[in-house]
């Protein structure tokens, strides 16, 4: 009956609006009275949750990521991916991804991504007669990108929320490929979509623009090849790792690039302690909502629950996707990654699924959460960016949308696409 009121009571306030992280911490405070358990016990694994070491990452990947999308790196990749691809039919689309691929390995964060990249190719898009809902799909779709390529700060929440070992330094390595993957499959939708409408051509600016702006771009795209290399090669762990980025990106913007002054630096701290604060308190209330769902023994039930359909693991794996999508579409990464990972982590390695290989394919299976109404932030963020209205978004977004469900089921079924490059180092 407890459980049953834990998950009525959660699914109550998340339907009538009431923020994540408050309502995960009512419902669970609400079951702990209900169970006569003290409400200090509810501190504590609150506590419990955000007292890990690890997450000490994500203010530090945050900060990096704000302080890259403004000291105008986002500029020179889309330069970068202008000489690169976008020469096709509909370049821009082409340039879009190209350029989101580059920002995602320095920032990590699709709101960053659909911020920068909208904010710069969006009105480009429109001057050369591309259609708003096309802008919108590219860039968004293609901001999910930066949840996979390293580095990425819901690779260090979902290390922390699984309960086995996971190594970050193998969740940076395991995504090199399905982000790649994704890009490509993105790119090739771009350019379908853009003959059948009959988009305009780019220009090849020529090799040695190309070359200048390569050279422009490389000081920030380096950002991702000292932490992944500086982890596995064991100079830092990736907390500090996290701090490297921030460094590194200071000294950047200050000496090389020279657009990072005292106001914009202060704006980007600002902006690191309220996202840090938001996910703290999601990852608080969801380890208090976590510890109780364990002590009802809800996870067992669930894990019975999916193999009672069928004993094959393909149908398991299948329902999770399907749950996940789901559940992406009505809540935020963070808090599903806590919740989510100790609950079907165990079930899907029952069903042959590697750890590592899990994390990315949740990563990616949120990130498409991340895009789809009624609740997706990154939707809404792009089509504010964008001018566009979601419906007539939502209404187009489907090839794209189809494409990254592809990528999905290969690489939940195709085990060598994550695990070949950890297995390598």
């Amino acid at each position: 009956m407890e459980l049953a009121f834990l998950l009525i009571l959660l699914a109550v306030l998340l339907a009538i609006g009431v923020p994540v992280a408050f309502a995960l911490g009512a419902s669970s405070l609400a079951t702990f009275l209900l169970m006569d358990i003290t409400t200090i016990v509810a501190l504590q694994r609150m506590a419990a949750g955000m007292n890990v070491f690890v997450l000490m990452a994500i203010p530090f990947f945050v900060f990096a990521g704000d302080l890259m999308a403004r000291t105008g790196i986002a500029d020179r990749l889309v330069k970068v991916a202008e000489g690169a691809f976008g020469r096709a039919r509909g370049g821009l689309g082409q340039v879009d991804v190209g350029a989101s691929m580059m920002f995602g390995a320095v920032s990590g964060s699709a709101i960053a991504s659909v911020s920068a990249m909208g904010s710069t190719l969006m009105p480009m898009m429109r001057e050369k007669g591309y259609d708003a809902d096309y802008a919108v799909n590219v860039t968004i779709t293609a901001a999910i990108l930066g949840i996979l390529i390293p580095p990425s700060h819901n690779m260090i929440i979902y290390a922390a929320a699984s309960p086995v070992s996971v190594s970050v330094g193998d969740l940076f390595l395991a995504g090199i490929i399905p982000g790649l993957l994704a890009g490509f499959a993105l790119m090739f939708v771009a350019w379908r979509v853009a003959v059948k409408r009959n988009y305009p051509k780019g220009e090849f600016p020529g090799w040695s623009a190309f070359l200048r702006a390569f050279i422009g771009a490389l000081p920030g795209l380096m950002t991702a090849l000292i932490i992944v290399f500086g982890i596995l090669l064991g100079v830092f762990t990736p907390t500090e790792s996290s701090a490297v980025a921030v460094i590194y990106t200071i000294l950047v913007g200050i000496f090389v690039y020279r657009t990072l002054g005292f106001r914009t630096f202060m704006e980007a701290a600002s902006g690191a302690v309220k996202t840090t604060a938001m996910v703290m308190l999601i990852i608080g209330a969801a380890g208090m909502f976590g510890w109780l769902f364990a002590l009802l023994e809800g996870p067992s039930a669930l894990a019975a629950a999916l193999t009672s359909f069928s004993d094959s693991p393909v149908v398991v794996l299948l329902l999770i996707l399907l749950m996940l999508l789901v559940l992406g579409a009505f809540m935020d990464m963070a808090p599903l990654i806590i919740i989510t990972t100790p609950i079907l982590l165990p079930v899907a390695m029952d069903a042959g699924v590697d750890p590592v290989q899990f994390g990315i394919v949740m990563l990616l299976n949120l990130g498409i959460g991340l895009v789809s109404p009624p609740v997706g932030s990154v939707l809404f963020v792009g089509c504010a960016v964008g001018k566009a209205r979601p419906e007539d978004v939502v209404r187009t977004i489907w090839p794209f949308y189809s494409a990254l469900i592809v990528v999905m089921l290969m690489i939940t079924f195709i085990p060598e696409l994550t695990l070949w490059l950890p297995g390598l180092f």
